[in-house]
């Protein structure tokens, strides 16, 4: 008999409607945030160290894992995504909220250019920061993927198999241990299924805005005096472990953790370590 497809929770946001997930309860609210052609599982293992205690809340957003396709006018953009974020927040009516980011960059981005009233901390894994949007080799091929013809289709292929998912530059250099085939399948279905999904992706990934932009986001961060874990990989290949550094630099009020024996999808390679960090930086009331 076939596996049913879980059924979750919508909310209807400018761009269009987003799924999300929520283990609910009265814990302190953690909104967890993806990478591209990802979804919320990738915090599988980290949420179930957390969840009941704490509210773990899991946006899918439209970065290519996403399986409602978003309005055919709408604003995909980096900054747009980032306020996105921001809406999803307000619309679920969430107050003293820790975001916890890895891979992507789009909660500096709300910082930068939306409100914190609703933020309390930040935690931010081993993720996009100054000038590296795209991330690294796999951004820069990605690229080159997406605007050349038939590209991303070709891409979303290739990607079914193993031996293209482990290679150097490519999704072997996000995670030290390999990603669940299962998981990794879900992730890739949607934008190798759905050409209105390949489109949202198409219009995220090439509108990355210029670097003077993006570093002047960067430095606006420094205006956030609220608690700020940080958390990266010295062994990371995609984003600099001096990029870890100087985000513990930037923020009034932050700290680092550094470790070992992992790159990029930190909540793939240490779950356990992370699930312990964030359970410190948190406190339960």
């Amino acid at each position: 008999m076939p596996m049913l497809e879980m059924q979750m929770p919508e909310v209807a946001l400018a761009p269009g409607t987003i799924e999300y997930e929520d283990t609910g309860g009265d814990g302190p609210v953690l909104v967890f945030v993806h990478g591209l052609t990802m979804d919320g599982s990738v915090w599988d293992d980290v949420v179930a160290g957390l969840a009941p205690a704490y509210r773990c809340i899991r946006p899918v957003l439209p970065l290519g894992g996403h399986r409602i396709p978003m309005h055919a006018d709408a604003n995909l953009d980096l900054l747009a995504l980032g306020l996105l974020l921001g809406e999803f927040l307000e619309r679920l009516d969430l107050h003293d909220v820790t975001i916890v980011q890895n891979d992507w960059g789009g909660a500096q981005v709300l910082i930068a250019n939306g409100s914190t009233d609703r933020i309390a901390r930040l935690v931010l894994t081993a993720c996009e920061a100054y000038d590296n949007y795209p991330p690294g080799l796999p951004g820069t091929m990605l690229g080159i993927m997406l605007r050349a013809p038939g590209g991303l289709r070709a891409l979303l292929f290739g990607l079914k198999f193993t031996l293209a998912r482990r290679a150097p530059g490519s999704w072997g250099w996000m995670s030290k241990r390999p990603v669940p085939k299962a998981m990794m399948d879900s992730w890739f279905e949607p934008a190798t299924s759905n050409a209105l999904v390949r489109r949202d992706l198409r219009k995220y990934a090439l509108s990355t805005p210029a670097d003077s932009i993006l570093l002047q986001w960067a430095e606006s961060n420094s205006a956030f005096d609220k608690p700020v874990l940080v958390v990266w990989g010295t062994e990371d290949k995609v984003m600099p472990i001096e990029h870890g550094r100087r985000l513990s630099r930037l923020y009034p009020n932050a700290r680092l953790i550094e470790l070992d024996d992992t790159y990029t999808l930190i909540p793939i390679d240490k779950p356990a370590e992370l699930t312990s960090a964030i359970i410190d930086f948190v406190p339960l009331r």
